[in-house]
């Protein structure tokens, strides 16, 4: 696939990403990318892309009763916007610590564990606290990011998110974190 056919895919996934985000500061960020990123493609690539993704049923055209074209994410498409950004995922750090912790407690099956697996390995990579084996800790603001890792992976009915405003063993994660 080439490289603006990817950027075209991920420019479009960006609508995907303002429906997930519930950060209206995220909002702007990902709509300034968005606006940016058009501006720099190649006219006559962008047109090939879009005719090759389109034949890659990655896409679909929509066209609405005044004329209007819109292209559109098929569930392939989606698909792949979200592995594309599975690996760039992180969590933000705050400027200041609201004092809250984040908890994602999952019990995901044993037939669905290369799943299980590769959440753990998310979580762990972008920075939370594993408290038990089902059970990880981060200190900031991470709803959009396991809202994407649930609809990634699919397992919203096995995934909790928890705010919590206090943990036992508070002062150790707060050394682990370096909130101190």
């Amino acid at each position: 696939m080439s490289t603006v056919s990817k950027k075209v895919i991920l420019l479009l996934g960006g609508g995907l990403l303002l429906g997930l985000s519930r950060n209206p500061n995220n909002y702007f960020k990902i709509l300034k990318a968005i606006g940016k990123e058009w501006g720099d493609i190649d006219k006559r690539a962008l047109h090939r892309a879009i005719k090759n993704l389109y034949k890659s049923k990655i896409i679909d055209v929509k066209e609405d009763k005044n004329g209007v074209t819109t292209l559109v994410l098929t569930e392939k498409g989606k698909q792949k916007v979200l592995k594309y950004n599975l690996d760039k995922i992180i969590v933000p750090k705050m400027k200041k610590w609201d004092n809250k912790w984040r908890v994602v407690i999952f019990d995901i099956p044993e037939s669905r564990k290369k799943i299980r697996d590769a959440l753990r390995f998310h979580l762990k990579k972008m920075g939370f606290f594993e408290f038990q084996k089902s059970v990880f800790i981060h200190p900031f603001n991470c709803q959009d990011e396991i809202d994407y890792l649930i609809e990634f992976y699919g397992i919203r009915r096995y995934l909790r998110f928890l705010v919590a405003e206090s943990i036992d063993n508070e002062l150790h994660l707060q050394k682990h974190f370096n909130l101190l």
